[in-house]
């Protein structure tokens, strides 16, 4: 972290995405147009819902100079955070010896290091749905926190239907009743934004950024550069309906698999993020830190060489080296296709493996499935000798 602290300090990162989530959060405070603005020589505009602007509110609070050390140590936190979640997630031991180490190592993968370096909230969100979605079916409030991150930002949406498809109602109509919460709150704190937002700007991709850059890896920027063309229409049309098809039903495969198999779903969590991520228009390099829990559901299924192949491909920085200045992006040769999308095929190749990983045989899951409640109330009961108390 001290070394990625005085990078940015010796190329002067700015951090722009931090100063548009201040200025968010000013334009709610002053009561002035949320979405009127431009901050930055990008002249970036706001994006996110008008809950998110609220949540902002608390950035104004603080010099720009401190808001960015401020969001810079936050990060490296929950990374060291979403460290801790993966392992849980996929089973590995969480000592804290290997969290810290995990965590020097993630700084450097590049979608980490991006979130960073703009001051993104990508790790917050991350940390959101994969604790929510890693506690037990029955646990009390499942759901919320997707809601809440849903609500921020409208990617994480399609857990709800992932929930839904694999028969959490309860927690998928939670979810979806805190996502409809955010929205509501918006409209009651800011009416007029509110109608912009969900009528207009919702609408407006290219209010986000120009698809065709490298710096977008979902299927879209894929086939803008592959067809040279700023608006793949048709084309990226159909490869968005087949690959959200296709990647819900592996996810769903995934989870009613290895969830009745080992009470766990990594491969169906992670199978739903890379969907979202290839389906949505824009998904900025950045917004690929699902690599983190990635590379630990590798590790714990000792798929070592794939985990290193994984971890490689996120370091490499392959779409920054193709040429990619000005209008050069829509102009890459075939043959460096690949190095200027490398995430979405990775994902679409994943998504693959994770559709025909074997179902477990039935000795293994009967083996897996905890016995039945009759079997457990009948079964006698003992407790240590020379002992007064029990946790029945």
């Amino acid at each position: 972290m001290a070394a990625l602290a005085g990078l940015c300090v010796l190329l002067k990162i700015q951090m722009v995405d931090t100063l548009v989530y201040r200025a968010e959060g000013e334009a709610v405070a002053n009561g002035t147009d949320l979405y009127g603005f431009t901050v930055t020589q990008w002249k970036l505009p706001a994006t996110y819902p008008p809950f998110a602007a609220i949540l902002f509110v608390p950035t104004t609070w603080l010099p720009v100079a401190a808001l960015k050390i401020a969001f810079g140590l936050g990060n490296a936190a929950l990374l060291a955070l979403l460290v801790h979640l993966s392992c849980r997630f996929a089973r590995l031991p969480a000592k804290p010896a290997l969290i810290l180490a995990a965590t020097a190592v993630g700084l450097w993968l590049e979608p980490v290091f991006q979130t960073i370096l703009f001051g993104q909230i990508n790790l917050a969100l991350v940390c959101l749905v994969l604790w929510d979605l890693s506690r037990k079916d029955d646990a009390i409030g499942k759901g919320f926190a997707l809601g809440i991150a849903a609500g921020v930002k409208l990617t994480p949406a399609i857990f709800i239907v992932y929930l839904l498809i694999t028969g959490r109602v309860r927690a998928g109509l939670t979810a979806l009743a805190s996502l409809t919460g955010t929205v509501l709150l918006g409209a009651l704190v800011l009416p007029h934004a509110s109608v912009d937002f969900w009528t207009r700007r919702l609408f407006e991709t290219g209010r986000v950024g120009r698809v065709w850059i490298v710096d977008n890896q979902s299927l879209q920027g894929m086939f803008a550069r592959v067809l040279h063309t700023p608006e793949p229409g048709a084309v990226w049309m159909v490869a968005a309906v087949l690959a959200a098809v296709g990647g819900l039903w592996a996810a769903r495969r995934a989870a009613v698999g290895a969830g009745a198999w080992a009470g766990r779903e990594t491969w169906g969590v992670l199978a739903t993020a890379g969907t979202a991520l290839l389906v949505s228009p824009i998904s900025w390099s950045h917004h690929w830190v699902w690599c983190v829990p990635l590379i630990a559901v590798l590790v714990a299924e000792r798929r070592v060489r794939m985990a290193w192949a994984v971890g490689l491909l996120f370091m490499a920085r392959s779409l920054w080296i193709v040429p990619h200045d000005g209008p050069q992006d829509l102009h890459i040769p075939w043959w460096q296709q690949p190095f200027a999308s490398p995430y979405p095929l990775l994902t679409l190749a994943l998504l693959v493996y994770a559709a025909r990983r074997p179902s477990p045989a039935p000795a293994a899951l009967a083996a897996a499935v905890p016995a039945s409640r009759t079997e457990r109330e009948t079964a006698p009961r003992t407790r240590p000798s020379g002992t007064g108390t029990s946790d029945d």
